[in-house]
């Protein structure tokens, strides 16, 4: 009951439209739709104010009779559908239907459509009508300046919606909030999925005993009123475990209830006041603030799902909530940083979907609400807060990557079988030929550098792609009558590769430019390209392009001693040390002291938190080293947290401003982020971040540095 931050102003009442209409002696009340793919029929119940009346009811496309079937009130029965055309997010075709029972007559409307979820590329995937469809989503609230919970008008209503689906959003988490039947009806016209939450029991504690009874019965309520409607392919009981109770009996509860649909028993579970996981529904949810991230994986039954992350802001004067109590969950400057810092973090969803199986992610917000002012738009729905074109472009992006049609150039990756029973191994060479092997956290040095490669534009065509061997530079993979070999100079047809959707419904197939109609393919662990023979082929000649299995792009020397030095332009004089436990950069010679000359060295380690990548342990302090915390960078002793071996690893990268023997070096945990001084200081920093020493002109020379002998001896 007391707004403020997140939490809105209360309200209550009237807030969907009533009205009053005269009806025939007997008349329809509702018509409940299931579209039933596989029998090409619609499943329909007449509910009527008397059951078991005669009617008559008919489908029709553009006006046109294309199936009919008569029934009785209050009993499902079920009209032929031919050569259905199918509703998704692409292509949102809705059926009119047309129903008689006695003198009374209404029409109605549907879309053909099915909700499943199946094995595909290796992982457990939502499917829409048989196929995997990332959900790319918002958290769409519903709430507005001058109605709370009521829109203005129908057309703002339209608008909402109208505006996510032209910034490439596939779908809507409808938050704690059921909306009015023209809200639906425009997800299922406009083509967005909808993630269905129901409305919350009070946060931070248990209901009361008639609260949950309550909750139960509008529960049912509402599943059952929306039964019709075509967009929605999820349901959330629960959020956050907000007066949670029971909640593998009420997900049951919800499946038997409509078994049509997916069940998620608590978007959020990994946080607040969630209840521990019962392990039942459709759905593994967590939340992650700005994120994404994953924590946990998809099981054979469950599907993962990132319920929330995001929720960057950005003030707009003359636009925002008259308390002056604004929130977001990171701040930007601009409307450019902000923009910039929406396509970094959404960037990273590919790794996420194709390397852990995430199959759908939902950004904070749409439009601001009131003090929260993380939205897309201020909350009059006025002002546009980032650059819409290039958010739609990175959502595109997304989406490309999702169904296998785009690959991240410039990125290292490895090839993951995705045949069932082999998902285990990835492609490597050895010995100038390809093959595929187990290959595991354990695995030695030169496995995980011969299954990881670069992924290049392609040598005979830019629109398709090549895979430069991470450890033999300057070699592809490349087919040679039609077996597959790491060569160097190969021809270029031989060498490029063209995406396709994966053959298998899942990951990608990649076909050779040198021999159209021609798939790599794994075969007897061997790997060749071959056309469809049958049998396993598909999912032979399926692939996922996972994040590498050697993270570092560049090789630092475990076990010595170095120096980084500035490359920037002015400063070359200038080291990385650290000095009172942080770092910063300082002249330091050879003719140095010898405190400052240890202060400027670090033993290599491997990575704490990943053996491809590296740890920097400090000379004169022993078992301490540099680490990140808010983005400083500092000296600190090794907790043993999770945390601590994140922020202290850093991979290796070829130098951003290039030169021989200069690296630059990654954050592990904050991929966009590389170490960077500035101002003397050293910070891990991003292009167009909201930090004072993000970006900037110098940022490529600021975040390479020389890879030296240690100073320190």
């Amino acid at each position: 009951m007391n707004r403020g931050g997140i939490w809105y102003t209360p309200s209550s009442g009237i807030w969907q439209t009533v009205w009053l209409e005269p009806t025939q002696s007997t008349w329809i009340t509702r018509l409940d739709t299931i579209p039933n793919v596989a029998a090409a029929g619609l499943d329909l119940t007449v509910r009527g104010s008397s059951p078991g009346q005669s009617v008559h009811a008919q489908v029709l496309s553009g006006g046109q009779v294309v199936g009919e079937a008569d029934g009785v009130s209050g009993t499902q029965f079920r009209i032929a559908v031919p050569n259905a055309r199918l509703w998704s997010p692409d292509d949102p075709f809705l059926y009119d239907l047309r129903v008689t029972m006695g003198n009374d007559s209404v029409g109605g409307y549907f879309g053909m459509r099915s909700v499943g979820k199946a094995m595909v590329g290796g992982f457990l995937r939502p499917t829409l009508n048989g196929k995997f469809v990332y959900a790319l989503g918002t958290l769409d609230q519903g709430f507005w300046p001058d109605g709370l919970y009521t829109a203005p008008t129908d057309e703002a209503l339209r608008f909402d919606l109208e505006q996510q689906k032209a910034l490439g959003f596939n779908m809507v988490r409808k938050h704690i909030k059921v909306e009015s039947a023209r809200w639906f009806y425009w997800a299922d016209k406009l083509g967005l999925m909808v993630w269905q939450d129901m409305p919350s029991l009070v946060a931070g504690r248990n209901a009361s005993t008639t609260g949950e009874a309550r909750y139960e019965s509008e529960l049912r309520r509402m599943v059952d009123n929306h039964k019709q409607i075509t967009s929605i392919v999820q349901w959330i009981p629960f959020n956050e475990g907000w007066g949670e109770f029971q909640a593998g009996r009420i997900a049951g509860l919800v499946k038997s209830l409509d078994p049509s649909r997916l069940v998620n028993h608590n978007s959020g579970s990994n946080c607040c006041d969630s209840d521990p996981d019962p392990g039942n529904g459709d759905i593994i949810d967590d939340h992650l603030y700005v994120g994404p991230g994953v924590a946990r994986a998809p099981s054979t039954t469950r599907v993962l799902q990132l319920g929330e992350y995001g929720g960057l802001g950005l003030h707009v004067a003359g636009h925002e909530w008259p308390s002056g109590n604004s929130f977001a969950y990171e701040m930007l400057p601009t409307s450019d940083a902000l923009t910039t810092r929406y396509v970094q973090i959404t960037s990273q969803l590919p790794d996420l979907i194709t390397g852990s199986g995430l199959s759908g992610s939902v950004y904070t917000e749409p439009t601001d609400v009131e003090d929260e002012i993380n939205g897309f738009y201020t909350y009059d729905r006025q002002v546009r807060k980032m650059d819409f074109a290039r958010v739609r472009a990175v959502n595109q992006q997304v989406l490309a990557a999702a169904n296998g049609t785009t690959l991240p150039l410039g990125k290292l990756v490895s090839f993951r079988v995705t045949t069932p029973t082999y998902t285990n191994r990835y492609l490597r060479h050895i010995d100038g030929v390809a093959n595929t092997e187990v290959v595991d956290a354990g695995s030695n040095q030169t496995l995980k550098q011969d299954a990881t490669f670069w992924v290049r534009p392609g040598l005979s065509n830019s629109s398709c792609y090549s895979f430069e061997s991470r450890n033999f530079p300057g070699q592809y993979l490349r087919q040679r009558d039609l077996r597959i070999y790491k060569e160097a100079n190969p021809a270029a047809a031989d060498a490029t590769f063209c995406t396709r959707p994966g053959l298998s419904g899942g990951g990608t197939s990649l076909e050779s430019a040198a021999r159209p109609g021609y798939y790599l393919r794994h075969r007897n662990s061997e790997v060749w390209l071959d056309t469809d023979t049958g049998g396993s082929y598909r999912d032979d000649a399926t692939w996922n392009l996972v994040p590498a299995w050697w993270r570092s792009g560049a090789d630092l020397a475990v076990g010595q001693t170095r120096t980084f030095r500035v490359t920037t332009a002015g400063y070359t004089d200038r080291v990385l040390r650290h000095r009172d436990g942080l770092a910063r950069t300082d002249v330091i010679t050879a003719g140095s002291s010898l405190t400052d000359r240890q202060d400027a060295s670090f033993v290599i380690r491997a990575g704490l938190a990943e053996s491809s990548c590296y740890s920097l342990e400090s000379v004169n302090f022993p078992g301490q080293f540099l680490r990140h915390s808010n983005y400083r960078l500092q000296k600190a002793p090794n907790d043993g947290t999770d945390t601590f071996r994140k922020d202290a690893t850093f991979c290796a990268q070829p130098p951003r401003a290039g030169g021989t023997g200069n690296v630059s070096l990654q954050s592990i945990n904050y991929p966009t982020y590389y170490v960077r001084h500035a101002s003397e200081l050293v910070y891990i920093a991003t292009v167009g971040g909201a930090n004072a020493w993000d970006g900037g002109g110098s940022y490529d020379a600021d975040t390479t540095w020389v890879d030296q002998p240690g100073l320190g001896g």
